[in-house]
């Protein structure tokens, strides 16, 4: 399961592309059960205390708007699609964001609830902040499940640099550019490796 203590720089963030659209995907291991973390995510209370407020519909078919605490960001969501306990498909519109496309599902793997999320139709050019963003509540999520308050969301962004696939290395936040010489092996999506060496440090 994630750790966000002090001085834990575990990444979790694998930067994509997509028809010139960035994606950033998450991938984490709960010491809970799928039925109980599936029951716990998606309740307006339960978000407020890991996620951001928010207010609506979020059955299948329904709208809500959304401000999250960690990235800062607000908008509004359509459930596109909505399997409890395995699968959530949500739609975004945000004032001077591209509409972006959320997808989460959850498997078990014995005791474990296994997590993966997908954020799609990112502008490259600030992936890597989404990446940290998009961290970050994960994290805060694995924290409110071990009893454990928030972490401090301008701290913990300096801290989780996204993975550069195929390298092993973790990115520092800075301007993307799409790279020819990674591709995810039996994709068609192009990985994201940095480009302008001089505003961009690499982790050896």
């Amino acid at each position: 399961m994630t750790n966000n203590t002090p001085g834990s720089l575990r990444t979790l963030a694998t930067l994509l592309a997509a028809d010139g659209k960035g994606i950033v995907r998450i991938e984490d291991r709960f010491d809970t059960d799928r039925r109980t973390f599936g029951q716990l995510s998606l309740i307006p209370a339960v978000l407020a205390r890991w996620l951001g407020e928010v207010e609506g519909d979020l059955r299948q078919g329904g709208n809500f708007s959304a401000r999250y605490f960690a990235s800062g960001w607000e908008g509004t969501c359509h459930v596109k699609e909505c399997r409890p306990q395995q699968r959530l498909l949500i739609q975004t519109k945000s004032p001077d964001e591209p509409d972006g496309v959320i997808e989460a599902t959850l498997t078990a793997d014995g005791d474990q609830a296994v997590l993966v999320i997908e954020d799609r139709g990112l502008p490259p050019e600030k992936i890597a902040a989404y990446a940290a963003g998009d961290q970050v509540h994960v994290e805060d999520l694995a924290s409110y499940l071990a009893g454990r308050e928030r972490c401090d969301a301008r701290v913990r962004w300096q801290e989780t640099p996204p993975r550069l696939p195929g390298t092993g290395r973790k990115a520092h936040l800075g301007p993307l550019l799409v790279c020819p010489g990674y591709r995810s092996a039996g994709s068609d999506r192009q990985d994201l490796c940095l480009a302008d060496a001089t505003r961009i440090l690499m982790n050896s």
